[in-house]
């Protein structure tokens, strides 16, 4: 690919950060730097090739180790079905999530028998993760139908059902970032009451009205851990990329049954309790941001079910390094467009030597 600088951008970059970056051993094959390398340095009349970091000492290997073992927690909740044909739906999208979620610690409630799906059971789950030192991330995964009444929302289980607000008092005493899958119907309400720092939500549906059945666990659990759908090819499948193939999912069903789109997904990782559509994004960049604060997708982005590949030899405090770093990356470009290229590229070049360093560190 051929280099086409902009006069102050060529300079800086000769200069000042390719000298510093060339010094640092990481391997061009680590998709997510190179895709962060040149995400942030994408301006006006530039294309960055891969071989301005392709000097000798990036070709040090680096060492693979296991994960970490237990950090990630799942909660599969499959709550009251109805009807046989829910019944056999639910098992189907519960056992791809069985499936997908097999190295993790996996709490399973409610799938061969949803009348075991009980909120006690839920509570149970929920307290035994907030006790759990070890673990990093925590996901509930709520597979069923919803409800909401004008006032409140409420997971259907046998027995008492569940409603936000209760929910909301459970999770409080988690610390570990949290991955809240609500597949139901009248979903939406769940964002308001739980939306938070470090917090990734989904609800299927954009309101409490939005009633009818909802189809997009079908998708979401097909998607969770599908490879093809890898949008920004860094090896890994996020949670954000596993939304936007689902909601594309849904919408593709209802547009080939000729229907009337019944449910709108939306998503939440900025602690705003608003949520984004996957219609606001284009690959895993959003086209649209809130007045204030961040856009959603950033932290939906950075987390996988699975780890694979290079993403297994980081260890926990890397992950949280990394990701704190890439927030700080994103923070910056969005502010691009209020600096001149010097300005820009100065505050940049700190943080993206901090992740080269960080990937190199693996390498030694």
């Amino acid at each position: 690919m051929e280099r086409v600088f902009g006069t102050e951008l060529a300079k800086h970059i000769k200069n000042a950060l390719r000298p510093r970056l060339r010094s640092v051993p990481v391997r061009l094959s680590n998709f997510r730097l190179r895709n962060k390398l040149n995400i942030a340095l994408m301006m006006p009349g530039v294309v960055l090739s891969l071989s301005l970091l392709s000097a000798g000492s990036l070709l040090a290997q680096s060492k693979q180790k296991e994960a970490d073992d237990s950090d990630q927690a799942v909660i599969l909740v499959v709550g009251a079905e109805g009807n046989d044909e829910y019944k056999q739906q639910f098992a189907a999208w519960a056992e791809a999530w069985e499936r997908a979620a097999a190295d993790t610690s996996l709490t399973v409630i409610g799938l061969n028998d949803a009348r075991s799906a009980s909120k006690s059971q839920l509570q149970t789950a929920i307290e035994e993760s907030a006790g759990d030192e070890n673990l990093q991330e925590v996901w509930l995964v709520m597979i069923g139908h919803g409800t909401f009444d004008g006032k409140r929302a409420k997971f259907n289980l046998h027995g008492p059902d569940i409603q936000a607000d209760e929910l909301k008092r459970w999770l409080a005493p988690l610390k570990q970032r949290l991955v809240i899958l609500n597949c139901t119907s009248s979903s939406s309400p769940f964002i308001n009451s739980l939306s938070g720092q470090n917090r990734i939500i989904v609800t299927a549906t954009r309101d409490g009205y939005e009633y009818n059945f909802a189809r997009f666990g079908q998708f979401l659990a097909a998607s969770i851990d599908d490879p093809a759908i890898d949008l920004d090819k860094d090896g890994q499948t996020s949670v954000l990329e596993a939304f936007c193939a689902a909601s594309r999912g849904v919408d593709d069903f209802y547009q080939q049954e000729n229907r009337l789109v019944t449910e709108h997904a939306l998503l939440d990782d900025n602690g705003d309790s608003k949520g984004t559509p996957a219609t606001w994004f284009d690959g895993v960049r959003a086209t649209r941001r809130p007045k204030e604060g961040m856009p959603d997708g950033l932290l939906a982005n950075q987390v996988f079910l699975n780890r694979r590949g290079e993403e297994n030899s980081l260890t926990s405090e890397d992950r949280k390094t990394r990701d704190r770093l890439e927030l700080e990356l994103e923070q910056i470009r969005l502010q691009k467009e209020t600096m001149d290229e010097s300005e820009y590229l100065l505050k940049i070049e700190p943080v993206l030597i901090k992740l080269a360093e960080l990937y190199a560190k693996k390498g030694e």
